[in-house]
């Protein structure tokens, strides 16, 4: 019982997972990055942003999904 309710929570975390990163923008910065013009008003309150929360979201959740396919391997 205790593995198939994993199992499912394994499932909607893969889920969220692959909405979460796909979700994310892409990190080129362009010719913008060599002059040094990357410090903009976003890159600085990036934490505060939706782009900063959804790389707190994949951080969380590609830790929870590493821990959940260690226990589950174990079970």
């Amino acid at each position: 019982m205790l593995k198939t309710i994993l199992c499912v929570i394994f499932v909607l975390i893969c889920l969220f997972l692959t909405v979460v990163v796909l979700m994310q923008e892409g990190k080129s910065q362009g010719l913008g990055a060599i002059g040094g013009m990357a410090d903009t008003y976003w890159g600085r309150n990036k934490g505060r942003s939706m782009e900063g929360n959804l790389e707190k979201a994949t951080t969380a959740a590609a830790i929870l999904f590493m821990l959940l396919s260690l226990v589950l391997n174990i079970l």
